[in-house]
C-alpha cells in the first residue's frame, strides 16, 4: 500500500487562510491546546498538546490560529485530485493524509519507482504542498514509511514497526490504552506485538486487539478508495443537422435503447432524465422528463417527440437543425423498485390500461391524458390539480398545511367549472343578506339552480366569510360560502358576495 503524508496539514491550512509567510512559527488550537505546529514553533519548545498560554511563553513570537477542519478538507482536495490524476482509487484517510493501492498502479508505472516518481511529480505542482511518500504492507505500516519516507520491501512490515515507539499507536497522545502499556513496561511495538492475541484481546478488548494487528503489520485492510462512477449519459450526434421531429425521433431509437439497456445492465431504471437539444446554431433546450414509473425505451421516444414538436414549431424555435441530442439521467432507482399493481398477479390489466394512455399521448400529445393530484389550499377549485399521464403526482402547495379557512370536511365530489348562478331567497323569496360582520338577519329558506324553479330548503351551515389575498388588488376575494340542503336531498356549496344586494354561485355539490 501507497501512503501519501502531508506533514502539519492543519498548520499548512492555517498559514495559508491566514497569507502568513512559510517561515512563521505557527500552532494550530483547539479547545485552547495546540494541535499541531509548524518547524519552527517546535524548534522553540511548542509541541502538542500544551496549552495555548504554555506554547505563547515557550515561543513569544507565535501566530496561534485556530483550527477549521473544513478548510483543511477543502485545501487538501486539489492534493486528492493530483494523486487520482496518476493512480485513481484513492482512499483519503483524513485531511493530510491519502493511501492508494499499490497493485493497479505498480503495473502501469513498471514498478514502485515509476509510482512514486509519477505521484512526486503531481504533487510538486501544488506550490503550497510538502508531502512524503512511503510504501510497506497495511495502511499502519505504510502511514509509518511515508512519516519517515522509506519504501519497505514486502513482507518486511513487522521488522519494520518492532523498534518504534508504543507511542507510535496514538501521534495524539490521547489514548487510555497506549498511556497503560506504557505504565505495563511495553515501550514498543514489536514488545506488544509478541504478545499472544488471544491474552491481548481478553485484556485489552476489541480496541486492543485492532492495535496488537497493527502493531504486528497484520493490517491488510484493501484500499477502499473511490471507484469512478459509471457514465450513462448518452449523446447522439447528428450529421448533418436534422429540422423535423420524425427523422430526429428515428434516429435516437437506437440511443434510446442504449440509454436504457446500459442502465438495467446496472441493475436500475430511470424515473427522472433530462433531455438536452442543442441546434446548429448554438440553441438548446434542456427539459428534464419524470416518469411515475421507469421510463421505458417508448417512453423516453415520447417525450423526445414531445419536446422536439414544441420546440421546433413554438415561437421560440431554432434557427438551424438539430444538431446533438443527449440523455441525461437525473433520478435512478433498482429495477423492479417499482411495483406495478396492488391486486392480481402480474398486473397485466395495468400495464395495458398504461400502455392505451401512452398511445393516447403518442397520438394527441403530452397534455391529452391527465390525472387528478390531491393540492393544497383553501378554496375548493385549488385542492386538485392535474398533471400529464407519466409526470410525478407532485403538489403545487402541500396539502398537509393547516390552510386556515379552507372548507371543512367532508369536500365536495363535484367541482363546477366554472360556477352555476344560484337563488338563494329567504322566506320572503328575497335574496339572502350577509352582512359586514358574517351575519344572516334571514335565513335561507329556499333555494335554485340557474332558471331553475326553486325548492325549499331543509338544511344549512354557514356562512363562512372569506377575506383572501387582501394586498393584491387583481387577486383579492372577498365572499362568504353556505352549504344547502334542499328537499330532494341534494347538497350544494353556494359562494355569495357581501353586499347588499348579493348574487349567488353555485361552486360544487356533495355526493
Amino acid at each position: 500500500m501507497i501512503s501519501v503524508w502531508c506533514p502539519d496539514w492543519p498548520v499548512t491550512t492555517a498559514r495559508v487562510d491566514a497569507g502568513l509567510p512559510a517561515d512563521t512559527p505557527v500552532a494550530v488550537v483547539s479547545a485552547n491546546r495546540v494541535v499541531a505546529c509548524s518547524h519552527a514553533a517546535r524548534a522553540s519548545g511548542v509541541r502538542r498538546g500544551q496549552r495555548r498560554r504554555e506554547a505563547q511563553g515557550a515561543c513569544p513570537g507565535l501566530a496561534v490560529l485556530p483550527r477549521d477542519e473544513a478548510a483543511e478538507a477543502r485545501v487538501f482536495d486539489p492534493v486528492g485530485a493530483a494523486l487520482e490524476a496518476s493512480a485513481p482509487g484513492v482512499e483519503i484517510t483524513r485531511p493530510g493524509l491519502a493511501a492508494i493501492g499499490v497493485r493497479g498502479p505498480t503495473r502501469y508505472f513498471g514498478g514502485e519507482t515509476g509510482v512514486l516518481h509519477a505521484l512526486s511529480r503531481g504533487i510538486a505542482e501544488l506550490p503550497i504542498v510538502d508531502a512524503l511518500i512511503g510504501i510497506a504492507d497495511g495502511a499502519f505500516a505504510a502511514e509509518q514509511a511515508a512519516r519517515r519516507g522509506v519504501v519497505v520491501e514486502p513482507g518486511g512490515s513487522p521488522a519494520f514497526l518492532e523498534k518504534l515507539p508504543i507511542e507510535t499507536l496514538d501521534p495524539f497522545g490521547a489514548s487510555p490504552l497506549v498511556d497503560l502499556l506504557r505504565r505495563l513496561g511495553i515501550r514498543t511495538l514489536g514488545a506488544f506485538a509478541a504478545l499472544p492475541p488471544r491474552d491481548v484481546l481478553a485484556r485489552f478488548g476489541p480496541d486492543g486487539a485492532w492495535a496488537h494487528r497493527q502493531a504486528g503489520g497484520r493490517d491488510d485492510r484493501p484500499v477502499s478508495g473511490r471507484r469512478p462512477p459509471v457514465e450513462f449519459t448518452v449523446t447522439l450526434d447528428l450529421e448533418p443537422p436534422v429540422d423535423r421531429v420524425d427523422t430526429v425521433a428515428f434516429s435516437a431509437r437506437g440511443t434510446a435503447e442504449r440509454f436504457v439497456v446500459d442502465l438495467a445492465a446496472h441493475g436500475l431504471a430511470c424515473t427522472c432524465l433530462e433531455l438536452q437539444v442543442l441546434s446548429e446554431n448554438g440553441e438548446e433546450t434542456v427539459r428534464r422528463w419524470r416518469h411515475a414509473g421507469v421510463l421505458s425505451t417508448v417512453d423516453v421516444l415520447d417525450r423526445v417527440r414531445w419536446q422536439l414538436e414544441g420546440w421546433l414549431s413554438g415561437p421560440n424555435r431554432p434557427t438551424g437543425g438539430v444538431l446533438r441530442l443527449q440523455l441525461v439521467p437525473i433520478e435512478v432507482v433498482p429495477t423492479g423498485a417499482h411495483q406495478q399493481t396492488l391486486w392480481g398477479p402480474g398486473g397485466s390489466s395495468d400495464e395495458a390500461a398504461a400502455r392505451g394512455l401512452a398511445r393516447v399521448q403518442t397520438l394527441l400529445g403530452h397534455g391529452s391524458v391527465l390525472t387528478p393530484v390531491l393540492n393544497g389550499g383553501r378554496h375548493p377549485g385549488e385542492r386538485t390539480r392535474l398533471v400529464p399521464w407519466g409526470d410525478e403526482p407532485v403538489p403545487l402547495r402541500s396539502p398537509e398545511q393547516p390552510w386556515p379557512g379552507r372548507l371543512p370536511a367532508p369536500a365536495p365530489t363535484v367541482l363546477l367549472d366554472p360556477p352555476r348562478p344560484a337563488q338563494l331567497l329567504d322566506e320572503n323569496r328575497r335574496p339572502v343578506v350577509v352582512t359586514e360582520r358574517g351575519a344572516m338577519p334571514f335565513p335561507p329558506a329556499l333555494f335554485g339552480t340557474g332558471s331553475d324553479a326553486v325548492t325549499a330548503v331543509t338544511s344549512w351551515a354557514g356562512p363562512w366569510p372569506v377575506d383572501e389575498r387582501w394586498w393584491s388588488e387583481d387577486a383579492a376575494r372577498r365572499v362568504v360560502r353556505c352549504q344547502i340542503v334542499d328537499v330532494h336531498g341534494r347538497a350544494f356549496l353556494v359562494t355569495g358576495s357581501m353586499t347588499p344586494s348579493p348574487s349567488w354561485q353555485v361552486e360544487a355539490i356533495y355526493d
